[in-house]
């Protein structure tokens, strides 16, 4: 099957929304989809205001349209409210497609911790925006609750994997000679992400920063006896999470957290607060400490054994991940060149595509030709 995911966060930027998207794309590939991915790389771009390492597609509404029509798929996501995503979904609601998106991300309250803004407004304009999805996926049951509060419809359970080869626990990994305990957190280092209030912590020991951010200078100013170790990838990263004697997550923001499950993979427990995403993760656990207080979390994780953070991620699989988002998108038989698209099922848009793949090198084609419609 043909899918399309169009998205505003994507590579150079390195974020659980990227990492999420691009190992699903790999999974979906595995089990023989074509995949492709418009992002802010095929455009003009400009920098975001108080986030420049993000950027923000320019003149995205006719050059999507255009893109759309070229590949032709036959599942639309849409997986940003940003630029290239209100442009997907102009495009689809004009042409009656039927499309699905994902809440990533907390921008209501991101840019409430920013600016002000009340919340009610926020979540007005992306309940807006997700207002004609058929499918709005959300990584966590508590979170489908809230939105549903909100006035959000068709929510749908989209989890998260990670990779439990990369992320593994770690013996001789070390930050050094540091005071320990060592305590990290992993991510962007921006406000919304709270990490001022992990600094201020009274823990003893060490507390280690990975990432980079908007926040970073004014932070490494604020806090002179913390280690901020830059942005990490790959077996850097790995190394880091599995120095670690606790992974201390400050977020109150987060839809679900991936960095968690990559420390609980590296055998590092967890602190978090009782906040939807993050502590869903580890409720009930044996992996995590939860509490309104941190720093409480924070040393009560530090009793906890790494071989029960590791069985915990152990639940988490990317191909699991992958068939959840599979049979959440909403596959359409035609819409393009003029023929009305008819929303049909996942299995019926597989069947069809293949059916029309006549190449010897066996690629997925859609052609001219709309894709039968499923039987009645």
């Amino acid at each position: 099957m043909k899918i399309l995911i169009v998205t505003d966060a994507w590579y150079p930027q390195v974020n659980g929304v990227v990492r999420t998207l691009e190992t699903v794309r790999g999974e979906l590939g595995e089990m023989g989809h074509d995949v492709h991915v418009i992002s802010p790389d095929q455009f003009k771009t400009i920098p975001c205001p108080t986030y420049p390492e993000i950027r923000l597609a320019l003149f995205a509404k006719r050059k999507m349209a255009k893109m759309i029509k070229a590949l032709h798929p036959v599942a639309i996501h849409i997986s940003t409210e940003g630029p290239l995503g209100q442009a997907a979904r102009a495009y689809c609601l004009k042409q009656g497609l039927p499309f699905s998106t994902a809440y990533h991300t907390r921008f209501p309250e991101y840019i409430h911790a920013r600016w002000r803004l009340p919340l009610s407004i926020s979540y007005r304009g992306m309940r807006k925006f997700h207002s004609k999805s058929q499918s709005v996926m959300v990584a966590t049951e508590s979170l489908r609750e809230e939105l549903s509060d909100w006035g959000f419809d068709n929510l749908h359970i989209w989890s998260r994997g990670v990779d439990l080869d990369l992320f593994r626990p770690r013996p001789d990994a070390s930050f050094g000679d540091f005071p320990k305990p060592h305590w990290l957190f992993v991510g962007r280092v921006a406000v919304e992400k709270n990490i001022g209030h992990f600094l201020d912590l009274d823990l003893p020991g060490t507390k280690f920063v990975v990432g980079d951010g908007p926040q970073m200078a004014d932070l490494r100013q604020k806090h002179p006896n913390a280690q901020f170790l830059g942005k990490k990838v790959g077996e850097d990263l790995a190394n880091a999470f599995a120095s670690a004697d606790v992974f201390v997550f400050p977020s109150k923001t987060d839809t679900f957290g991936l960095v968690i499950l990559e420390a609980l993979a590296s055998g590092t427990p967890v602190a978090v607060f009782p906040v939807q995403g993050p502590a869903d993760i580890v409720r009930g656990t044996k992996a995590g400490a939860i509490d309104a207080d941190l720093g409480k979390a924070a040393m009560a994780a530090l009793d906890l054994k790494p071989e029960d953070a590791r069985a915990l991620a152990e639940q988490y699989s990317w191909q699991n991940s992958a068939s959840q988002f599979l049979h959440n998108l909403a596959p359409f038989s035609g819409g393009f060149d003029g023929v009305e698209a008819i929303r049909i099922s996942v299995d019926d848009a597989a069947r069809a595509t293949a059916s029309l793949t006549a190449d010897a090198d066996n690629t997925t084609t859609i052609g001219d030709q709309p894709l039968a419609q499923p039987a009645q």
